[in-house]
């Protein structure tokens, strides 16, 4: 049962601003100091030994035995170092979120002592049970055995008096059981087909590594005031609540200056982040109120999707030490602005150049144009696969509302680039490419740069907007693990550049020089993929209707999303690539809707209780209040109290309308609700509950919101929004 407001708010009033541990030297001095790194390595582990785990980052060897052996010795003296007791293999279930199961290092001796001891087969592989994690039906049920494997590509750590080692989760068969094994297979195949697209420009190139830069978007409540709200503690989301008079229509808290206490949570958690190495180096208000956003630098796009999930977890810790509550819901607040986890994503290469920034000559920005261009593409050819990997019950609410980019997946490049291609498209012509022609289009791609330095701003309504050096998936929800989003991005691109390469070729064999293959290639895709590029506002109705006549997706709902990735050309494309199975697939689709009809559930339940629960209750004792008053006018006052009962009669009245509404609208949704339970099939049901017991929902909220505005404020039993947004 939640706290009462009224006492919630009393611990509120009593709260004082906790102040940050202050660490005693600069970030510099501490940063990664929990992380068990190649520098830390190299203090602990012979130089064969660092080598070869060298050698397996960088180019997915496999590691010895022996030498497995030697850093696990290594790392649990490491650890012990730091204060770890235990250790863990951390991994990524379908859950959506991490997993770990603790083991001391004891082990018992013959005399009935014990040593700590940890060896390269404890390290390498462990066997948890994977009974109780989502499948989508890959295994029985009665098959509990999983695996975890370890992943040197991304370094241990400990946290919290327990090394942590970083591992891929398959089944007993060998189907991934987690989301970074697909994405290390599709980290992989992007870096085999963009480097073989370098070759083009540059031999020296023989690695290529996406990259991944996320912003994190957050709320913090008062734990006090959140454990009063039932919504808030079951679903992370206010199911209800009356807009507060002043929201975030100022604009004042953007930007703004950061309440102390906010502060001290923030150099708190980013401590911790840096002796974690976690490159976080950005903090902000965000739009509305008691909205943050943090940032890091960015990273290999595995390490980055380790350290956004660990960062999480480090939040919701040290949140609770100053207490407050993290929320990280897309939606929290129904008329605010949501949370997201914008994706900056781009390819370097091992000689330390950015594949998607222009450089200072025309050789160098026909190699941009080339990974530019077939991005565009990718994204036109598969924009609803990027849309099922945004798919998510929070995503639903924040989509198309309060700047988050709309359901319909475009790209935002920039009146200037769209111009340039544009002119670039129609400037090739049929044939060998004239030396008139080839000084055209080295003047036109040669200004590149120059117009990219007018070309800075960002549409806000673009879910895939091209930034200068990179592109900027902006749809991805707040909660969401990256990975999911990165393997299809990866996927699709590395797919993109594998048929180009293989286009170019044939153009070359046929008699066309390098260069006049490559544009004439480029010209293709760029008129292909005209369609998905849109620069203005994605919120109007007018974009719906222009997306709907070029041919884009409107894919509403998660269920619709999902569907997506049932389609036999999309199994075709991750089998093909190497990155999913069917059978893969398929298990996640069947996973992410039961985790959507689940979510629904609690959120239908949740909402029926304390509508009725709570709310009626509440609003009907406010009436009877009324009721007594009028009765008591009339002992008073005789026939003249209908002169002094007006105000009373009329709330009497409206609430009576509202309650009855209430009434009747839950008993609606009751009904839906049930009718919807009866499906007989899951993508069924997650549609019934998207189609008809959310807009049940909704109404039942906007009933309880109403009741709210003429409620007596001290009767009414739950904290408002402006006092879950405006208490510091």
């Amino acid at each position: 049962m939640s706290i009462s407001r009224k006492k919630a708010l009393e611990d509120v009033l009593e709260r004082t601003p906790r102040h940050a541990p202050r660490p005693e030297n600069k970030i510099s001095a501490y940063y990664g100091e929990n992380v068990f790194n190649l520098t830390m390595m190299k203090q602990y582990l012979t130089d064969e030994a660092c080598d070869s785990i060298e050698d397996a980052m960088e180019n997915h060897t496999s590691i010895s035995r022996d030498i497995a052996d030697q850093v696990a010795s290594a790392m649990k003296e490491w650890a012990i170092t730091r204060g770890a007791t235990h250790y863990t293999h951390w991994f990524q279930p379908l859950t959506g979120a991490t997993a770990e199961k603790h083991d001391s290092f004891i082990t018992p001796t013959s005399d009935g002592r014990v040593i700590e001891k940890f060896d390269g087969s404890l390290l390498v592989q462990q066997e948890p049970d994977a009974s109780s994690f989502p499948n989508g039906g890959i295994r029985n049920t009665f098959e509990a055995r999983g695996y975890t494997l370890w992943d040197p590509t991304s370094p241990a750590f400990v946290w919290e008096n327990t090394l942590c080692i970083p591992t891929i989760f398959i089944s007993y068969t060998g189907f991934a059981l987690d989301n970074k094994m697909p994405m290390l297979k599709a980290l992989a195949s992007i870096d085999d087909s963009a480097t073989a697209v370098c070759q083009y420009f540059d031999k020296n190139i023989t690695k290529v590594v996406a990259t991944l830069g996320w912003e994190q978007e957050y709320f913090l409540v008062d734990k006090a005031l959140h454990a009063a709200r039932p919504d808030l503690q079951m679903t992370g989301r206010a199911l209800f609540g009356a807009a507060p008079a002043k929201g975030q229509q100022l604009d004042d808290h953007y930007f703004g200056s950061i309440p102390a206490r906010a502060t001290a949570f923030m150099k708190e958690f980013e401590m911790e982040s840096h002796k974690l190495g976690i490159p976080v180096t950005t903090r902000h208000n965000e739009v509305a109120p008691n909205q943050f956003e943090c940032a890091p630098v960015f990273e290999e796009a595995n390490l980055a999707n380790d350290h956004n999930l660990l960062l999480m977890e480090v939040m919701e810790q040290v949140a609770r030490r100053h207490n407050f509550q993290l929320l990280l819901h897309e939606k929290p607040y129904p008329g605010l602005n949501g949370s997201g986890k914008h994706n900056n994503w781009s390819l370097g290469t091992n000689t330390g150049v950015n594949l998607l920034k222009p450089g200072n000559n025309p050789k160098t920005n026909l190699r941009f144009l080339t990974f530019f261009v077939n991005t565009l593409a990718a994204l036109h050819k598969h924009a609803d696969i990027v849309r099922a990997a945004i798919a998510s019950v929070g995503n639903d609410h924040r989509l198309g509302a309060n700047e988050a980019p709309p359901a319909i997946i475009s790209a935002f490049i920039g009146s200037q680039l769209s111009d340039l291609l544009d002119a670039l498209e129609t400037s090739i012509k049929a044939g060998k490419l004239t030396p008139e022609d080839k000084t055209a289009l080295k003047l036109e791609i040669g200004r590149i740069p120059e117009v990219m330095l007018d070309n800075t701003d960002r549409n806000r309504t673009s879910p895939f907007a091209f930034t200068g050096n990179k592109f900027e998936l902006r749809a991805v929800g707040s909660t969401a693990n990256c990975a999911v989003s990165m393997t299809v991005l990866n996927t699709i691109v590395s797919d993109q550049l594998k048929t180009f390469k293989r286009a170019v070729d044939q153009r070359i064999a046929g008699g066309d020089k390098k260069d006049d293959a490559i544009l004439k290639e480029l010209q293709k895709l760029i008129a292909q993929s005209k369609s998905i590029r849109f620069e203005g506002n994605g919120y109007s109705e007018d974009w719906v209707k222009e997306a709907k006549q070029r041919g884009l997706s409107n894919l509403r709902n998660t269920p619709e999303a999902l569907n997506v990735l049932n389609r036999k050309e999309v199994q075709d494309l991750f089998e093909s690539m190497g990155v999913l199975s069917k059978e893969e697939l398929g298990a996640r689709v069947e996973v992410d809707l039961e985790n959507y009809i689940l979510k629904r559930q609690i959120e239908y339940r949740v909402l029926l209780d304390m509508s009725r629960s709570t709310i009626l209750p509440a609003a009907i004792r406010f009436q009877s209040g009324l009721l007594t008053n009028v009765e008591q006018l009339t002992a008073v006052l005789g026939k003249d109290a209908s002169k002094f009962s007006v105000a009373q009669m009329d709330m009497i009245k409206s609430a009576g309308t509202v309650i009855q509404n209430l009434h009747m609208a839950a008993a609606k949704m009751e009904e839906v609700h049930d009718n919807a339970e009866g499906a007989k099939t899951a993508i069924i049901k997650a549609r019934d509950y998207a189609e008809k017991v959310v807009p049940c929902m909704e109404t039942v909220s906007s009933h309880c919101a109403e009741l709210e505005l003429m409620v007596d404020d001290a009767q009414w039993p739950l904290p408002k929004f402006a006092e879950l947004l405006f208490t510091r």
